[in-house]
This record gives C-alpha cells, structure tokens and sequence, in this order.
C-alpha cells in the first residue's frame, strides 16, 4: 500500500509541474544535492515574407494599381509596368511613414485604402482621364484640368493650359524605315537648343527628358511598321510639384499601338480564392464567374463541396449550391439606384491576412468606364464575388473582375479589374432561377462566405 501511494505522489507531482503524465512515469526522481544542468533552448520565430515576396504574390492587376497609386501620391517615380523593385518597395515604406505607420513595405487594408484615396485626391484635382485620340487610336492620360484647350488637325492632337505653361502635343506621322535611334536624334535636333539630362533607347521606343528654354520637357516616341507616334510634354518649373506625377502617369498610360502586343487573358491561378453572397438558407451562394471557371473542385469554406449551376458570361455572375447545408443567412438584395461610392464586404486572400478568414469591407468609388461601371480602387484579392452597398446600407450589388487592357510604359498588358455589376443586373439574374424571395439580413457580414476553387 505504501509503494503504491510513493508511485502516485511522485506522477503527481511531476505533473503538477507541467510534465505530461507518460513523460512523469519515467523521469528520474531528483538528487538531493546535486543541481540539474540546464537545458538550451533555441527560441523558434516564424517565417517572416519579405515585402518583395508579399508583392510578387499579387496579381498583376493589382501590382498596376499599386504602383499607379504610389506614383499619384508622389511616392513612386519609377515605370508603370507592375514589376516588383526595390524602389517600389521603399515607396511602399515612405508613404507608410507618412501616414506615422511601420514602415514595413507591406500595406495593410487601412494603408492600401488610404493610398488609394490619397491618388484619387490628386487625380481628382487634375481632372484625369483616359482617352482615346480620334485620328489615330492612341490612348492615353490627360489631366483636363490642368489643360483644358485642345486642338487637332491631320498632325496629330493638342492640349494646353490657359496660360500656356503646359502644354501636351501627340504627334504621328508616316516615315520610311524608322529606327528608335534615329528618331531620338531628330528629337534632339528640333527645335535647336534642347538640353538633354536623360534618355532611353530601345529597338522600338525611346525616351527623352531636359530641358528647353525654361520649361522641362518629356517625349515618348513608338514606331510600327512606317507608323511613328510621339507623345512630348511641356510644363513650366514652376508646376513641377503638380506635373511630375502626372508626367510618370502620362508615359505609363501612353499606348500609341493599342492590342498590339500582350492583349491574351491573363494567368489563372492554381488556388483561387474569392467571396461569395448567401442568396438561400438552403445553400445557394452568388459570386464572381471568373473565380469559378475552369475549377475541379468548388468549396464554399466552412459549408463543404458546392456545384457550379448556373453562369452569366455577360454579366460576370455564377450560381453554386451547397447540397445538405441548412441555417445559412440570406442577404437582403433589395436596393436604389447606382451609387457613387459603396462599401464592399469580402474575405481577403489568405495570404493578404497571415492565414486567416476574416471578414472585412473596403470602401472605392464607382465610375462608368467603357460601358462597365469601374471600381476604384480595385476589391482586395479575394473579394470578388463580394456585396456591395451604398450609403445607406442598402444593396448596390456585386463586385466582380472582368478582363481589360491596361495600358503600361512596356506594353499593352490584358489583366482584370474590378466592376460592379449593378443590383438590378443581378436581381434579374436571380429571378430567372427563381431566387431572391426569401427572408434575409442587412448585414452583409453575416451573409458572406468564402469560395475556394482548385484548377489543374
């Protein structure tokens, strides 16, 4: 009996002192007097991913949106092109110091949203747009506020100011066998007097920067076949502060031959991550096509395997059910009109929240854009397929990606941004699967899940 109560005392005891039991039953009892040796411990961080890492994991999409918002805030001074660089990843860090943020090179959705607002700002109060010139079918960026008189004949087009201190002309011409080079030269020679502090030449484009009298200049020359275009900038010194972002955003925009080059869909991603919208307690879930095409295998997280049943190539919707689940929340669909601005609510990629799924909601303002009404900035990785709704709370609809050509300083690069698909457009969409009617919530937090597609 004694022997059995030592056994038990001493398990006792080792567990109390945080030993598991098994581990206890074996463990030496201690020596009195001889002092145990202590034990090294190596301390086990976790993986920390380099800014650079965290960017290249991005679509592309949305690297070109980043660094187009960089450029508008007057971080970034480098090419449009959506290539990851040391630069772009030290802009990243000066406007979080800006913001009194970490600089750690990694937005976080409060940082990204306000870097967006601050290059909506800027681009608001120069008045920029994309357009397309008539005569020639270049596209390209204009800041119509800033140049507001505009000119065309057989030439090409002209944009001034007011007071003529900026000025903005699109050349083109038809020349026999041009060569980037012997372009830039002509460029160099006319009008005499030009002062040169920067040049690029490349076998099918140039460019060039200086000065000329007391206003700094920029020209972007392209050829194609005996087609020459060139895009050349003129501004006082005096508006440097308000031009050079505009300058870097007009040579990105530039694309003097548009669709000739890179205009294939962009790369689809093995795992695709996206949100999706409870329309029925019973398991029907509306979200973005472009996340379910193409999958092996559709998962709605946390509810199971769900079926493709019905798709809307037009309008960018897909339909999934979920056989079995039961107690899902619908969310309320109906709405107004088509706000200016609304609040989208969505589960971010895994990766953009360290593994997690969260729900969250991001604000952008709405613009029709080429017949579709574009979201700006573009829904966080993950949330298309996403509600959203307007000032009120009420439904506004669904946030989804559709493929668009952007233009870049490299090329025309095809990628996919995001547009909202109006309430009305998705309430139709419903209706014709005879969906909608049932009880539901306001709160889209409630009603959102997330959708996992796995491609080959």
């Amino acid at each position: 009996m004694k022997c059995r109560d030592a056994a038990i005392w001493i398990i006792l005891s080792a567990t109390a002192s945080g030993l598991p039991g098994s581990f206890a039953q074996s463990a030496a009892p201690a020596i009195p007097g001889v002092k145990p040796k202590p034990v090294a411990t190596i301390p086990i961080r976790p993986a920390v991913q380099a800014p650079a890492e965290t960017a290249n994991a991005m679509a592309q999409s949305e690297r070109l949106s980043l660094q187009s918002d960089l450029v508008w805030a007057g971080q970034f001074n480098g090419v449009i092109s959506g290539e990851v660089s040391d630069r772009m990843i030290a802009a990243i860090k000066e406007f979080q110091k800006g913001q009194g943020g970490k600089p750690t090179g990694v937005l976080n959705p409060q940082e990204r949203e306000a870097l967006a607002d601050t290059a909506r700002r800027h681009q608001d109060n120069v008045g920029w747009k994309l357009l397309t010139d008539a005569g020639s079918g270049v596209r390209l960026g204009i800041p119509t506020k800033l140049v507001p008189q505009q000119s065309a004949d057989a030439t090409g087009a002209k944009w001034n100011s007011a007071t003529g201190t900026i000025q903005i002309v699109l050349s083109r011409r038809k020349q026999s066998n041009p060569t980037a080079a012997a372009l830039a030269e002509q460029e160099k020679k006319e009008p005499a007097g030009r002062k040169f502090d920067y040049s690029v030449i490349k076998p099918d484009f140039f460019v060039l920067s200086g000065m000329q009298g007391l206003k700094k200049f920029y020209i972007r020359g392209q050829f194609k076949g005996d087609e020459v275009r060139i895009l050349t900038i003129l501004y006082d010194q005096a508006t440097e502060g308000v031009m050079e972002p505009v300058v870097i955003a007009m040579s990105s925009a530039f694309n003097p031959f548009p669709g000739a080059q890179g205009s294939g869909p962009p790369p689809r991603k093995t795992v695709d991550y996206g949100s999706g919208v409870v329309i029925s307690d019973d398991g029907a879930i509306l979200t973005d096509r472009q996340i379910t095409d193409g999958c092996m295998a559709i998962t709605v997280a946390g509810h199971g395997p769900a079926e493709l049943v019905a798709d809307d190539q037009d309008h960018g919707l897909a339909l999934l059910r979920v056989y079995g689940a039961h107690g899902l929340t619908p969310l309320a669909l109906s709405g107004g009109g088509t706000p200016s601005t609304v609040e989208i609510t969505g589960i971010a990629d895994p990766q953009s929240q360290a593994g997690g799924a969260a729900v969250s909601s991001t604000k952008a303002s709405v613009a029709a854009l080429g017949g579709d009404l574009a979201l700006t900035p573009p829904p966080p990785p993950g949330f298309s397929g996403a509600a959203a709704r307007d000032n009120d709370g009420r439904f506004a609809g669904i946030a989804v990606l559709k493929t668009a050509v952007i233009a870049t300083a490299v090329a025309s690069a095809a990628s996919l941004q995001g547009v909202l698909m109006p309430g009305d457009t998705v309430r139709e969409f419903l209706k014709s699967h005879r969906l909608g009617g049932a009880s539901s919530t306001s709160d889209a937090r409630a009603a959102t899940v997330r959708v996992i597609c796995v491609r080959k």
